[in-house]
């Protein structure tokens, strides 16, 4: 293992009490030293690294201005709060970064006082840091609150509707917008810089004020054009009427990673006794690494990496990944139909349509971070004739479950939901576990819910959703890699509501819905070493349920597993309440349900949290011995013998 970089001036840092001790001279070094730890720290434990380096100089700026903890410092979605971490007493454990029992990904309240508020989705910084604005003043405890959003965040709704609720009630917020992509306005030096340390000061504010006064005293056909003279001043050197209309004081351009424009700036907004202030700071994803800034959307999340040539040590495998699979499966049939469409939020490559973009340019929709408007859009679409796909992981689809129903499944629209993520997703923790979709979809009138057992399955099920205009169709896929199935050469449509008996046996039937399957086949054939040969069955659909099929495995054995990816209230809720609806559970049937468990997972690899929740092939084995009646000592023999 290569040395860890020199830091000598951060080894002296453990709060940031520490750092704001520092003569301020210093802390150009500091920031240098706080980048080459972050890289080496990343590179061990991969992770969010383009983000986190783009903001080392506002990280250490922050901290050297405000007095934190007590001021309270809010990271938008929390991807870029790995140099927060490293300054506020969690250095010794950064290399336990999205590892199991280490330290999250993501900002999080349990986690450190100086993480007030948890995030892993975006957008939300601005809320909750208006709602600690309001806190502090209601209880007499002044303090600053300091939300730090990025530009990709700011094109989701809730950020403008939080804005204008705070303009409204002139609480005492700063924003400070971190441009890393697309500039506003983009900076131009040291004049930028200057402008934004004159409009950001006591004097500008104070002749703003006098000036304001003036007007007042103007009659009254003059206080417009006056107002808009003032306006029109302020944007054509600094660009912030937009913010200004939304009630906040812009500062702004400045370059981010220029301590000596940031720090007297900050300085200035936080002594500052007006209301809303937002400071627009341009910066650099992957500032300060060559691979990252060369390839900055290669290098937003990473898995382990050499630190010298950037080369990410990826694992091989034979089987592709579901995203893969999805996409090509969709060009496939949009190369037929001119009516397919696909949409994504501001996830292009995650969710695999920026290859379908290549094949189909004038098709392809990315929204933005706008989950609402990407479903409403969709049905607009779906309205006319199209035959939309919209792709959202299925923790995002979470925000956008009113217009599911409301805009969706009410008026009978063929949305085509494509779910990515479906199930644990491993490093990145309960924030972006997709373990819901099957029961808050599931509970829609109307709505058509799949998931794929495998790869080829999921070809199936894009072929099928492309061909269904019955109203809305939802299918769900994990993370990562297939099971390494042959492939069709094309999907073929599937029977809706139908499933499929994969392994025909007697005493045991195991009914699995989704990509668990290849873990029941693996219990199966433990099962039969034991002498007993279960008959293993793929439901394809939670809704609507094949229910000649659950009731020929309840009629036909003695004990009926279900098994799934998603939480309670999906594939195994609906299978129960047939069951007991139809007096299934009346006989000598024993029915139990495995599912995710009723609990938020901390991040561990996928494989940690399936083992967990009982979803492996020794859980799946252990809960049926125990449902056919076996004892503790009959157990612990069972399962030595199959090990």
């Amino acid at each position: 293992m290569a040395d860890r970089p020199s830091t000598p001036l951060l080894d002296k840092v453990n709060t940031p009490a520490d750092l704001r001790a520092l003569p301020r001279a210093e802390l150009r070094q500091l920031a240098d030293e706080l980048r080459a730890e972050v890289i080496d720290a990343v590179s061990v434990t991969g992770g969010h690294l383009g983000s986190a380096l783009g903001v080392i100089e506002l990280t250490v700026a922050l901290h050297a201005a405000f007095d934190t903890p007590h001021d309270r410092i809010i990271w938008d979605v929390g991807h870029q709060a790995y140099p927060h971490k490293i300054l506020t007493g969690r250095r010794d454990r950064i290399r336990t970064l999205r590892q199991k029992n280490g330290l999250s990904g993501f900002t999080r309240r349990a986690e450190s006082e100086y993480d007030p508020f948890g995030a892993g989705h975006s957008s939300t910084s601005i809320s909750a840091g208006l709602g600690m604005a309001v806190a502090s003043d209601l209880q007499g405890n002044p303090r600053n609150v300091v939300a730090v959003i990025g530009d990709g965040a700011m094109s989701a709704g809730m950020a403008y509707e939080a804005m204008n609720n705070a303009g409204a009630m002139d609480a005492r917020l700063i924003v400070i917008l971190n441009d890393n992509d697309m500039s506003i306005a983009p900076p131009t030096g040291a004049l930028s810089a200057y402008l934004a340390r004159l409009v950001s000061g006591p004097v500008y504010r104070g002749t703003r004020e006098a000036a304001k006064n003036l007007v007042s005293k103007l009659p009254p056909f003059l206080h417009e054009p006056a107002r808009r003279t003032e306006e029109f001043a302020r944007s054509f050197f600094t660009g912030g009427t937009l913010f200004e209309e939304l009630g906040f004081y812009y500062v702004g351009p400045i370059d981010g990673h220029n301590l000596d424009h940031l720090l007297p700036i900050l300085d200035n907004v936080r002594d500052a006794a007006e209301g809303p202030i937002l400071v627009h700071v341009v910066t650099k994803k992957g500032k300060g690494y060559a691979p990252a800034e060369d390839a900055d959307d290669k290098y937003h999340g990473v898995s382990k990496f050499n630190v010298i040539t950037g080369a990410q040590a990826k694992a091989v495998s034979n089987a592709p990944s579901y995203t893969s699979v999805f996409a090509e499966s969709l060009i496939q049939e949009a190369n037929d139909d001119p009516r397919i469409v696909a949409i994504n939020a501001a996830m292009p490559s995650g969710t695999g349509l920026d290859k379908f973009g290549e094949v189909h340019p004038t098709r392809v929709f990315d929204v933005g971070i706008a989950e609402q408007h990407a479903v409403t859009f969709a049905a607009g679409l779906a309205s006319e004739g199209m035959r939309p796909f919209c792709a959202i992981y299925s923790t995002f689809l979470q925000r956008a479950y009113d217009q599911v129903v409301h805009d969706v499944a009410i008026q009978h629209l063929p949305v085509r939901f494509a779910i990515d993520r479906a199930g644990f997703v491993g490093a990145d923790g309960p924030t972006h576990a997709g373990n819901y979709d099957s029961a808050y979809l599931g509970a829609i009138p109307g709505m058509v819910h799949m998931a794929a057992a495998d790869e080829a399955e999921l070809r199936h099920m894009v072929a099928t959703a492309a061909a269904y205009d019955n109203g809305p169709i939802a299918f769900r896929y994990p993370r990562g890699e297939g099971l390494g199935v042959d492939m069709p050469a094309r999907g073929q449509v599937l029977p809706i509501g139908k499933g499929r008996i994969v392994r025909q046996g007697a005493t045991i039937a195991i009914l699995s819905y989704g990509t668990r399957l290849g873990e029941v086949l693996a219990a199966a054939d433990k099962l039969a070493a034991l002498g007993l040969n279960p008959t293993i069955a793929d439901a394809r659909f939670l809704k609507p349920l094949d229910e000649d099929l659950i009731a020929r495995l309840a009629g036909t054995h003695d004990v009926l597993l279900t098994t799934e990816e998603g939480a309670v209230g999906g594939f195994g809720s609906h299978v129960a309440t047939f069951l007991a609806s139809n007096g299934l559970l009346d006989g000598k049937l024993r029915f139990r349900p495995l599912m995710i468990p009723d609990r938020f997972d901390e991040h561990a690899t996928q494989a940690d949290m399936y083992a967990a929740a009982g979803l492996d092939r020794a859980g799946i084995v252990a809960t049926a011995l125990t449902t056919l009646g076996y004892d503790e000592a009959a157990m612990a023999a069972a399962m030595a013998q199959i090990s």
